[in-house]
């Protein structure tokens, strides 16, 4: 059972899963097969799964003191999600036993922004090149969904480092800096996925018939990105840009920088994530 590891990375790498992906579900699905001492898969069953759910709410940490964050525990059942159907498709099993299987899943407030992990886990359940762009518009821009519904071609210039919002709410504009990942991901969708979908030849983000996407299909394609990662299914594209606010806030970025970053008209408005930043902070 040692090699199934080891396979699994290889098939995650051969997808076009993340890095982080690649090293992190192998591992949850190794203590999945340790904690059974499978002699092989057709022993797995619903009920061990379901027993070593249980198992992880109450597992020491294997460094320090504590148990397993609800998040951590949400990567265990992703691994195992994509390791079985993996094993399924590939004809490893005749019957996936994760098929059918409900795991609990944690409320969260409405103004509360996403952990960084949380972050990780949503680009590591991204594998196409259209849903990380997708996330970056969201997360690593910042944008309001309407504003990601307008933005065009001409809007996004990878090469110099710049994202254009020309009609943002109020009418306002603004210019977001890209880093370099970020730029590179953008550039890659516009030269592999982007190019020669010409249904409507200027909106930046397409949907899967080349049309402009709605707000209704960013919606759509993130609660798909969501539930792969083994989140909170109300996570909303609000969330995202909620989140990057916070996490400027956190790593020392002033109120001025961020308000411009996100639009807002007035420091009020950004002092909000100050405050929720501070709130959670008090809570780790």
């Amino acid at each position: 059972m040692h090699h199934y590891p080891t396979l699994f990375k290889q098939y995650l790498q051969q997808s076009g899963y993340s890095t982080t992906t690649q090293n992190m579900l192998p591992g949850c699905v190794r203590d999945f097969l340790q904690y059974g001492r499978f002699k092989g898969l057709t022993e797995v069953t619903p009920i061990v799964i379901l027993d070593f759910y249980e198992w992880l709410h109450i597992r020491p940490l294997k460094r320090g003191e504590g148990a397993l964050s609800a998040m951590m525990i949400s990567h265990y059942v992703y691994a195992l999600k994509v390791f079985f159907s993996w094993q399924e498709a590939s004809g490893g099993i005749s019957y996936n036993p994760m098929s059918g299987l409900k795991f609990r899943r944690g409320e969260r407030n409405s103004r509360e922004a996403l952990g960084r992990d949380e972050i990780t886990a949503l680009f590591s359940a991204a594998p196409s090149i259209r849903e990380r762009v997708m996330l970056h518009l969201f997360y690593s821009c910042g944008l309001r969904r309407s504003e990601a519904v307008k933005l065009s071609i001409r809007d996004v210039q990878a090469r110099h480092r710049l994202l254009y919002v020309r009609s943002g709410k109020g009418a306002s504009r603004r210019v977001i800096p890209l880093t370099g990942k970020v730029a590179g991901e953008l550039t890659t969708y516009l030269e592999q996925w982007r190019k020669g979908r010409d249904s409507d030849k200027s909106a930046f983000m397409l949907n899967r018939v080349g049309k402009a996407m709605s707000g209704v299909s960013y919606n759509h394609l993130l609660k798909g990105v969501v539930r792969r990662a083994g989140l909170w299914e109300g996570i909303t594209p609000h969330y995202l840009r909620h989140s990057i606010a916070t996490h400027l806030l956190q790593g020392g970025m002033s109120l001025e920088y961020v308000r411009d970053f996100l639009g807002h008209r007035h420091l009020e408005a950004t002092q909000i994530y100050a405050k929720v930043g501070a709130h959670q902070l008090q809570q780790l």
